[in-house]
Parts: structure tokens; C-alpha cells; sequence
């Protein structure tokens, strides 16, 4: 018997909530309503150097605006540090991961001498340089030993996709080499332990889906159903984000805002309050078949 539906948002707290960002939170919403379950918000705050300070709340306030409530309170990645030791732990326990001493210069000087240059653009993969040790240098960060092969997921709105992780990204970073949790061991955790299983996230990140199903599988862990969500883009064509200046949203009037959030998932715009809004967008939400890799 399949496990009951929970479904979450995960905002950084790098600023207020913007018509992008809400375009997710609506969706992980009504994907959530529609199936009967339960959504969770988790604020995604490991990456401190980049976290405003007050961000966090004004995204609560921001969510609670729309009519957007959690069925529990919200958590904060930055208190769950143990939950992440605990799962290098047993990585490392299991010989799956390994420390590294490279940065990310020696990294790109490696793979220009294996004549596999970075492109503009391109994460650098890691070349394996301390794969087999450190032979006598500091350990600066910690790494997944990436198995070979490609993996497969399908997607509810992409449908089928693959990736040589291995190859195309390599082992990747589980704890940086300033000492801050990598996202990628951080999600895994948090989405096995609040027993997530739909994730409902901007099309941006769909790339990352790979290496989450590589690391839930090196923990044991069971991986939920994806499905991402169109992108807002500026008049440039890139997608708006808080880095590239976009504006916090207006929640003067919640109910254009999220008419606006609704048209980028197909659905239609609706008259009435915020609350026969939602309930409408629910009942219209097209997004039913759940699908595995």
C-alpha cells in the first residue's frame, strides 16, 4: 500500500518570495490538496552565507497572504545538522564517501589536463583526484562515490529522463569545504525524514534529480514522485530569481498574484474570493498520474 501523500515547499530564505518562486508554492499547494494529502513548508537555510536575515518570516507572512498554510509547522534546515552527520556518517561507514582536499581551481586545471575543459555555464565534474586518498593533504570537503551507469526517473510534466552522473557531474559535495551541508545530502535527509513523497519544484531544478536519486539509493532510502513546474522568465529570456534583481511580490491584491502564479501551470483565472480561487485551481489541477523513475 502506498505511503499517504505529503508534498512540501523548500524556500531558501535569500529574500522574499517572488512570481517565480510562488509559481512553485502554488503548485506543490493544489498538487498536495488534490490528492488528499498533506503539505509541509521547510525553510532551506543551510546555505548561511547567502540567507537574509528576517527572509524566512517575511516567506511565511508572504504564504500565509495567499492562503497557502502548512498542515504543520514549518522547520529550519539549520537546526537538522544532526540529522546530516548521521547520514555522512554511515556514507562513510560504507566506504560511499571519501574525503577531498581539491579546490575548485585544482579541479578545473585537472580537467583541462584531461582535455575536458569547462564550458561557460557548466558545473565542472569532478575528476576523481582523491578518489584512492588524500596522499598527505587536508581534507577540505566530503564526496559521494558516485557508481557508474546512467540513471532514469521520469518526471509527471517532463516525462522520461536520464543522466550519466557519474560522468557529467561526478562525485559530488555532501559537506563543502566550508564546513556548511551541501544541498543535495540535505534534501535527501529532510525529504526521507518528514516521509515526503511527491516533490512538486521549479523546471531549474529538475538537474538535480539524478544525484538525489544516486544518494537516496546509497542511503536506502525510498525516493518520491518529481514533477517541475514551468519557469518565470524575465524579459532577457533567464529565469527569474532573486540574483538576477527580481521583485518581491506585491500581495496587495494575493488573488492577481496567484491568478498570475495559476496561468503559468494552464489553469484558468477565477472570480470570486482567494479561498473559492483555490479550491477552483484544486479541483482543475491536471497533474493526477504519479509516476516512479
Amino acid at each position: 500500500m502506498p505511503a499517504p501523500y505529503t508534498g512540501r515547499f523548500a524556500p531558501s530564505p535569500t529574500g522574499p518570495l517572488h512570481a517565480g518562486s510562488l509559481v512553485a508554492a502554488l503548485a506543490s499547494w493544489l498538487d498536495a490538496r488534490r490528492h488528499g494529502g498533506r503539505w509541509l513548508v521547510r525553510i532551506e537555510d543551510v546555505d548561511t552565507p547567502r540567507c537574509i536575515a528576517g527572509a524566512d518570516r517575511e516567506i511565511l507572512r508572504q504564504l500565509a497572504a495567499c492562503g497557502l498554510q502548512p498542515d504543520e509547522p514549518p522547520v529550519w534546515q539549520s537546526a537538522r545538522g544532526g540529522l546530516y552527520q548521521a547520514a555522512l556518517d554511515r556514507l562513510v561507514a560504507a566506504g560511499q564517501a571519501y574525503p577531498c582536499a581539491c579546490s575548485r581551481k585544482e579541479i578545473e586545471q585537472a580537467l583541462a589536463a584531461q582535455g575536458r575543459p569547462r564550458r561557460r555555464g557548466e558545473e565542472a565534474p569532478y575528476p576523481g583526484t582523491c578518489r584512492q586518498g588524500l596522499r598527505g593533504r587536508a581534507a577540505r570537503a566530503w564526496r559521494l562515490r558516485v557508481p557508474d551507469g546512467t540513471v532514469h526517473w521520469t518526471d509527471r510534466r517532463l516525462g522520461p529522463q536520464q543522466q550519466d552522473v557519474a560522468r557529467e557531474v561526478g562525485d559530488f559535495v555532501l559537506r563543502r569545504a566550508d564546513g556548511l551541508w551541501a544541498y543535495q545530502l540535505a534534501v535527501v535527509v529532510d525529504d526521507a525524514d518528514q516521509a515526503i513523497t511527491h516533490v512538486v519544484r521549479g523546471e531549474d531544478l529538475a538537474d538535480n534529480t539524478a544525484r538525489q536519486l544516486v544518494l537516496q539509493r546509497a542511503l536506502g532510502l525510498p525516493h518520491p514522485a518529481w514533477l517541475h513546474t514551468p519557469l518565470v522568465r524575465g524579459a532577457d529570456g533567464e529565469k527569474l530569481s532573486k540574483q538576477n534583481g527580481a521583485q518581491p511580490l506585491d500581495l496587495a491584491d494575493p488573488l492577481r498574484a496567484l491568478t498570475d502564479a495559476a496561468g503559468m501551470l494552464g489553469l484558468h483565472a477565477r472570480g470570486g474570493s482567494l479561498a473559492d480561487a483555490l479550491r477552483a485551481w484544486t479541483a482543475e489541477w491536471p497533474f493526477l498520474q504519479s509516476t516512479g523513475d
